[in-house]
């Protein structure tokens, strides 16, 4: 029987408080995304029961109602319609959410989110950075070169000009405009100013006498801290004119009174006192790296795996970018961060070689790969996090390689690398090269003692025979932080936008590939969930550790209304990585006129990190 929309919304409205009890509402693919403000008023146990909702979870402030693809944009109407809320974007719900969080959560995300985007300009010129000095040192007569000139000056114009990638990004980041931000950014570098860096007790800088104060002609080079506040700032004049100005002259009057505002408090007061306040900080991060006899760095090397689970790492690229762009020169915390990531990579491939499970060997040895260039997610979540003994193994391995590191003076001339690519960036590579050492071995090894495969039991003798044995895909067509998705069909993996159909194509129904089937058969593409299943039977969703795929087959077979199709599995049916779903037939597909290709996709995949799609 078909769903009755209206009810189900109704439901869903009733048992979340009602409508007043909505901040936003917005839906993907699959999912109905709702910000609530008051979560002691949902009512859980009846949501997951009401007819149409086929699952529920809470995922970053938001409330998440799984109902299905080609459903919940019927049923996000009827929800708009019965509890009187506007409709919104995935963004303006993920905004919700994230201004619902403690102001703590809010104020150690905001670094990630400004310095994430920028992090391939830093990569790249930090690494530059390196290579350019190894040469000058390995070639004498190259340090004297234009060639060593120019590229010099190529590699360091990221962090020179630092604060005005930071404005636009926290401009962004804060909702104002981006060149604006700009503006403020550059004005904080002016060449009119004195460079920062240059400042030294006998050369000190100008003033500018305004009569009742006067501002330091001295530039922010190597500050971080006081760039970001100058455009929270920026973006909060910007949004409160632009509410209270008539929009007759709102385009010429708020810009003018934005910087002019801005460019005050920032020389005036956030500069002076944050600029101080952020020395503090980087005085007192070296100091706990290299002050404390390597203590320091042991706890932070023990504490950073545990930030990455909570998504708070990327807090520490205020303190690696001050440090670079400062005096010192140098990032004496990526060796913290590098032998913490690389301890997890050596605990993840001890349960590679150690496990004797097919599919848990498949994950892990790929893992381990990752986390040893510096992408340590999916060894953490996929395996090491999952069984806790390989995580706490990484911590002890990363804590140890941590303090030697510290104690041995390591440093990089960039942030954002860890593992093997930091050996481009390091200024020690044999010391770095047996810190790393130090932090797998020994992650390796306590994983091996204290971690065991848990055995499946043995049948009882007078148990039925066993079914035959699961053919488990070999092949990733996707993978992301969250896992890997296997080929779930024998055949031709073709890109995306290659699929015959503008839908799949265009990735409204999120990123994945087709596939041009060679055999009959669907199988699971990872251990999971059934989490629909479609009334033709030509098409399931499949959930796993966040991952929410869709595997249709041919298009527009929904028309052939189940002839050729036989699903094996239900809604709710728990299924193993190679178990079958779907058996189809091909010839009835073609004779019908339409085209067999079927769609692998990750429809949620604007919300998972690391997103990468083909035969891999």
């Amino acid at each position: 029987m078909a769903l009755d929309y209206r009810k189900c919304a109704e439901e869903i409205a009733a048992n979340i408080g009602g409508g007043s009890n909505v901040i936003s509402a917005a839906h993907c693919a699959t999912r109905l995304r709702l910000v609530i403000a008051d979560n002691s008023k949902v009512n859980k146990k009846v949501l997951e029961n009401v007819d149409g909702v086929k699952g529920m979870f809470e995922s970053n402030g938001q409330l998440q109602l799984i109902i299905g693809t080609g459903t919940v944009n019927k049923v996000y109407d009827e929800f708009l319609s019965v509890t009187g809320a506007s409709a919104a974007t995935k963004d303006d719900v993920k905004a919700a959410a994230a201004s619902k969080m403690p102001l703590w959560k809010k104020i150690l995300k905001t670094p990630g989110d400004v310095f994430v985007p920028i992090l391939p300009a830093i990569v790249a010129s930090g690494l530059m950075m390196g290579l350019v000095e190894a040469l000058a040192k390995a070639i004498p007569s190259f340090a004297e070169s234009g060639w060593f000139g120019f590229l010099d000056m190529v590699a360091n114009t990221a962090f020179a000009l630092l604060p005005v990638l930071v404005a636009v990004s926290s401009a962004r980041v804060f909702g104002g405009n981006i060149f604006l931000g700009g503006v403020i950014g550059i004005m904080m570098v002016h060449p009119a100013l004195m460079n920062a860096w240059t400042v030294t007790p006998t050369n000190q800088p100008a003033v500018w006498d305004l009569g009742l104060f006067s501002i330091s002609q001295v530039g922010y080079q190597g500050h971080v801290i006081p760039v970001i506040l100058a455009v929270l700032l920026m973006a909060t004049v910007e949004k409160w004119l632009h509410k209270h100005v008539p929009e007759m002259i709102d385009l010429f009057v708020t810009p003018l009174v934005t910087v002019l505002v801005t460019a005050f408090a920032t020389f005036l007061v956030i500069g002076p006192i944050f600029s101080i306040l952020e020395n503090w900080v980087l005085t007192g991060a070296k100091w706990l790296v290299t002050s404390t006899g390597g203590i320091g760095a042991l706890v932070m090397g023990a504490l950073y795996p545990w930030t990455v689970v909570m998504g708070l790492h990327h807090m520490y690229n205020v303190i690696e970018a001050g440090m670079l762009s400062g005096a010192l020169g140098l990032n004496i915390w990526m060796p913290i961060a590098s032998a913490a990531n690389f301890a997890q990579f050596g605990a993840c491939l001890a349960v590679a070689i150690k496990c004797r499970n097919g599919k848990l060997k498949s994950v892990a040895l790929p893992s381990s790969l990752s986390a040893s260039l510096g992408i340590t997610e999916p060894a953490i979540f996929g395996v090491n996090f999952r069984f806790m003994k390989p995580f706490i193994a990484g911590v002890v391995g990363g804590a140890v390689g941590a303090i030697f590191g510290s104690l041995t003076g390591l440093g990089a001339t960039t942030y954002g690398v860890t593992g093997i690519p930091g050996l481009l960036a390091i200024n020690n590579i044999p010391v770095y090269v047996i810190e790393l050492l130090i932090s797998a071995g020994i992650a390796f090894a306590v994983t091996t003692v204290i971690w065991k495969e848990e055995q499946p039991e043995e049948a009882p003798a007078a148990a039925a025979p066993a079914a035959p044995a699961i053919e488990v895909p070999t092949v990733s067509v996707i993978r992301c932080a969250a896992g890997q998705v296997l080929q779930p069909v024998k055949g031709t993996v073709i890109a995306r936008d290659q699929i015959p159909d503008e839908t799949f194509a265009s990735g409204v129904l999120g990123d994945g590939v087709g596939i041009q089937p060679a055999d009959d058969k669907v199988v699971a593409p990872f251990d999971g969930t059934i989490s629909s299943v479609a009334e033709s039977q030509h098409a399931v969703g499949v959930e796993c550790n966040g991952m929410e795929m869709l595997i249709h087959v041919g298009v527009d077979t929904v028309n052939m209304k189940g002839d050729g199709f036989t699903c094996l599995v239900k809604e709710g049916d728990a299924v193993k990585a190679g178990q079958p779903l779907i058996i189809f037939d091909r010839a009835k597909i073609k004779a019908a006129g339409y085209s067999d290709t079927v769609a692998v996709l990750l429809t949620n995949s604007d919300d998972l990190e690391g997103v990468e799609c083909g035969v891999k």
